[in-house]
């Protein structure tokens, strides 16, 4: 017939064929993949095997000789002495636990606080950054020790108008030590808020700015703004910095807790075994720490989910 046209069949083996396509989640996988296999193999090739030595360290009671390491099997002898022989170390370690429960919120609402501030459009933008990230990069841990010996973190007007006083006053007295050590050290904690801070901004620069365009027709304030756009999007910043902040404060220099690790680590009646059955407890609370920073601030329900739904409710709009 005519204007009546046949599908050409195609000859066998001529036609392309399409292999099996990988999802967008899954390509992201392999991207996240491929940027953490560098630190997988260095972890397997250098942290590995020290990390193994280390719990066979902490059953064991290691001595150095004239013809070297000497260890006896003791089980969980190092950990029943931690417990009940040393109270120094448990001691210690109670208050890094309290001292880093209240430094955490504070490091990270102060940078959250200063990266909404810069994220607005001022003139200088980049030098306000660099003055935020500086003391980072200048202060080491000699330095640090030096401006904490010398009063230099502390704010002369808390204890003039005797604040002290009224924080033993107030509270209960388990957290007395530990409150009134924030605020001794106040200028120290918000020198530890430049990476954050960096790391905050890099997330809200990446919001949409349809969001709060959408958001304002709507009647929203700034308050809900916050609250509805600007927290769930960076959900994933906020535990990325409540990991690094963790970890960084756990292996400061100033930490007393790495101090007396080190202490037993050099003493000849203890020794290596007591050390490293100290490094594991001590390993053990921070991972702990940083798994509950997960519970609260995983990805489950936030980073990009819900700027989608923000959109898709703006196009219904």
């Amino acid at each position: 017939m005519k204007g009546f046209q046949t599908k050409k069949e195609m000859p066998a083996g001529t036609g392309k064929k399409s292999g099996p396509r990988l999802s967008m989640s899954r390509k992201k996988s392999l991207v996240g993949l491929v940027f953490v296999t560098p630190w997988l193999v260095g972890f397997f090739v250098f942290f590995a095997s020290p990390l193994l030595q280390a719990v066979v360290y902490s059953l064991n009671n290691v001595t150095i000789t004239a013809s070297g390491r000497k260890m006896t099997y003791v089980r969980l002898g190092n950990y029943q002495d931690i417990f009940i022989k040393d109270a120094y170390f448990m001691d210690r370690l109670l208050n890094f636990l309290k001292e880093i429960i209240l430094q955490l919120p504070l490091i990270l609402v102060f940078s959250l606080v200063i990266a909404i501030l810069l994220n607005q459009s001022v003139k200088g933008k980049g030098i306000f950054r660099t003055l935020f990230f500086l003391p980072i990069i200048v202060v080491s841990g000699p330095v640090m020790q030096m401006l904490i010996s010398s009063g230099s973190t502390t704010i002369p007007l808390i204890e003039q108008y005797g604040l002290y006083e009224m924080i033993e006053e107030v509270i209960p007295r388990f957290l007395q030590e530990p409150v009134t050590g924030l605020f001794s050290e106040l200028l120290l904690i918000l020198w530890y808020s430049g990476v954050p801070t960096l790391i905050f901004l890099a997330g809200l620069q990446k919001i949409d700015a349809t969001l709060y365009e959408a958001s304002y027709m709507d009647g929203a304030s700034s308050w809900v703004s916050f609250w509805k756009i600007v927290l769930p999007s960076i959900k994933g910043m906020i535990l990325i910095n409540s990991i690094y902040v963790t970890v960084f404060l756990a292996t400061s220099e100033l930490n007393e807790v790495i101090d007396l690790i080190r202490s037993n680590m050099l003493n000849a009646s203890k020794g290596f075994g007591i050390a490293s059955a100290m490094a594991w407890l001590y390993t053990i609370c921070i991972l702990a720490i940083i798994g509950l920073c997960y519970a609260l601030f995983g990805r489950t329900g936030g980073g990009e989910k819900p700027m989608k739904r923000s959109r898709k409710e703006g196009r219904k709009r």
